[in-house]
């Protein structure tokens, strides 16, 4: 996947353009205020060579799962404030809705330079059934499309795939980076090469750990995803979370790896406690030894210790999904431990690490040290089937834009 070429924004002629910016502002809200503005931040590269060409810029982008009809408290209105002060206090307007009048009011009145947000895709249900008349009508409001939304692009909407078909299209400054840095795990990486993947359940990441016995030199497994494997071998676990079903699934898992050379790491001990509670009891024990009234929470220290071995005898790693239940303090503590030496292995330049995921971040930011990888994704979804070496419906519109016809000619309503 690696060496991918696809149009970048220097590759088009954008400089006065109206352009329609794909991003995702799914970002996390308290009491209509945003408290994390980590995607807001990443959008900037694109939105600031956007003004300096003098661009009329249209954002365009959803938030959470109103199922095709106007919710209030899903409206991308208090996104405003955030952006506005992101890009130093610049005006930033709101138009009401994606399409129609209002729309298009909205983008005939922008100047050079100006940047608009319009309403939530997803208020209307055309968005989510990638419906080709709705990619049509927002295409209508501009001129270029700009697909900055690398974490979106796992899904056929229609403004992540439909829009290609109706302007000419470009990658943003952060779906470019998504790409190269992503595109290097296959093609290009130092090895050995490692992964991390947590989490509660096997069944969510099968296709993932599949992919990756073929493509890993060192493979760590943990979360509570890890239970299911020491079942399958036979082990107690106790009250932990497991996934009983899949026994068979992660012995193949385990004899694939092996037949690739790929060398499957599981937890020697485990954190157990009677129940997922803060400041709950807890003790170590031997991961081959669950007793039966104990939970599994978190990987142990000699698990840590033995991960940590392995990782520092790589030059790449990747990592996805926490190692234990890291929003209940203590059992934090394995997270955050390996993420310091992984940190400590990239601050001397021993490795490149990488780390996406929506739950791997928050527990990197809890640690203090998302900004001690070499790169962190904004993706979740994406990130995933990514790594399971699927293809990416936005992705795919990017890399076919060379090859397929001529956009169909707009009938622009503005």
């Amino acid at each position: 996947m690696g060496g991918l070429k696809y149009p970048k924004l220097e590759d088009i002629n954008i400089a006065a353009k109206t352009v329609l910016v794909r991003t995702d502002l799914n970002v996390p809200m308290q009491g209509g205020h945003v408290t994390d503005t980590t995607r807001i931040q990443r959008l900037l590269p694109t939105l600031n060579y956007l003004i300096r060409k003098k661009c009329r810029i249209v954002l365009l982008s959803h938030f959470d799962r109103p199922g095709g009809k106007f919710v209030p408290s899903m409206s991308l209105a208090p996104l405003v404030d955030a952006l506005s002060q992101a890009l130093g206090g610049r005006e930033v307007k709101f138009g009401v809705d994606c399409i129609g009048p209002a729309a298009y009011d909205a983008v005939a009145k922008l100047q050079p330079g100006e940047v608009l947000l319009l309403e939530n895709l997803r208020f209307h249900p055309e968005e989510e059934k990638g419906d080709a008349n709705f990619a049509r009508e927002l295409a209508s409001l501009g001129d270029i499309f700009v697909n900055d939304a690398f974490s979106c692009s796992h899904r056929a909407h229609a403004s992540i795939t439909g829009l290609a078909d109706y302007l000419p299209v470009a990658a943003g400054r952060l779906m470019q980076e998504e790409l190269d840095v992503l595109g290097s795990i296959f093609s290009g990486a130092k090895k050995p090469i490692a992964a991390i993947i947590g989490g509660a359940k096997v069944s969510t990441k099968l296709e993932l750990l599949i992919n990756l016995t073929q493509t890993m030199d060192v493979l760590i497994i943990g979360g509570a995803m890890a239970n299911t494997f020491l079942y399958a071998q036979g082990h107690s676990i106790g009250k932990s979370l497991y996934e009983k079903n899949l026994k068979a699934s992660a012995l193949k898992i385990l004899r694939q790896a092996e037949k690739n050379g790929c060398r499957i790491l599981l937890p020697v001990d485990v954190i157990i406690a009677s129940e997922l509670a803060p400041a709950s009891p807890c003790d170590i024990v031997d991961a081959e030894a669950i007793p039966a009234d104990g939970m599994a929470v978190d990987i142990g220290p000699a698990s840590v210790e033995l991960f940590g071995e392995a990782l520092g005898k790589c030059k790449t790693i990747v990592w996805n999904g926490p190692l234990g239940a890291f929003e209940t303090s203590p059992f934090d503590v394995s997270t955050v431990s390996l993420a310091r030496i992984i940190a400590s292995l990239t601050a001397k330049k021993r490795v490149r690490s990488i780390a996406g995921g929506g739950d791997t971040v928050a527990a990197l930011n809890h640690a203090g040290l998302a900004a001690r990888f070499s790169y962190l994704s904004t993706a979740g979804g994406a990130f995933l089937e990514w790594l399971e070496g699927k293809p990416l419906p936005g992705v795919a519109a990017l890399l076919e834009s060379d090859t397929r016809p001529a956009p169909a000619i707009m009938t622009k309503r503005r």
